[in-house]
């Protein structure tokens, strides 16, 4: 069976102004209003510390793992309470998903988001039930790019390594398939538009519905 994984952030949807609302929450608890906005959305893609280290750079302040790490539980909470309220699939993926499926492919998420949180948020924007696995930057000790989430995710979807690839939007993103030896496929409608053609992927993907014509090519 032939296998599409997909990342979730910037890949499946535009989560980035609920990701920073989120950290904005932090510096608002520290008394500095909101830090970051708009202009930040590649940094939200890289995670909520990434989020909070950007902010401590703009404020001038000094970095302390140990600040950042005692704010990351507030950031996870506030996110929580806002998961979905700007958050968008990005046009064409539902379509893409039912004619994939249609035609015999498995489908699984393996995300850097935490597991649980990443299970709310597709459960809302209704498309946990078009996947077959779903794995999470907390499901194994390690995370993408290692090799271990994706090779899980995709055999809970029930497919094998050499019939798979990954649809993503970071440099993470082609790392991991790099790692596994899978073909991978970077979305030119995130932050960073075209310019992840530099990192050399197998394919761009420029809409959805070219994603089904994409698979058959790189999975024949």
């Amino acid at each position: 069976m032939r296998t599409v994984v997909f990342d979730l952030d910037g890949t499946l949807a535009d989560t980035s102004a609920d990701l920073l609302a989120a950290a904005n929450v932090c510096f608002r608890d520290l008394g500095h209003g909101d830090v970051l906005g708009p202009q930040d959305t590649l940094v939200a893609f890289h995670g909520g510390r990434a989020m909070l280290r950007a902010g401590y750079a703009r404020l001038g302040l000094p970095l302390h793992e140990a600040e950042v790490d005692r704010l990351y539980p507030l950031l996870l909470r506030a996110y929580a309470d806002g998961i979905d309220t700007h958050t968008r699939l990005y046009p064409g993926v539902i379509k893409a998903l039912d004619v994939l499926a249609a035609q015999g492919y498995a489908l699984a998420i393996c995300t850097n988001k935490p597991a649980g949180l990443a299970e709310v948020l597709v459960s809302r924007l209704g498309i946990r039930g078009m996947f077959g696995a779903l794995v999470g930057a907390d499901t194994l000790p390690v995370r993408k790019p290692d090799v271990a989430p994706y090779r899980l995710a995709v055999e809970r979807a029930g497919g094998v390594m050499a019939r798979s690839m990954l649809v993503g939007d970071t440099e993470t993103d082609r790392k991991t398939g790099l790692a596994a030896g899978v073909p991978v496929a970077l979305v030119t409608f995130g932050p960073e538009g075209a310019g992840v053609a530099r990192m050399g992927p197998e394919a761009l993907l420029d809409h959805y519905d070219d994603l089904p014509e994409l698979a058959a090519r790189l999975l024949p």
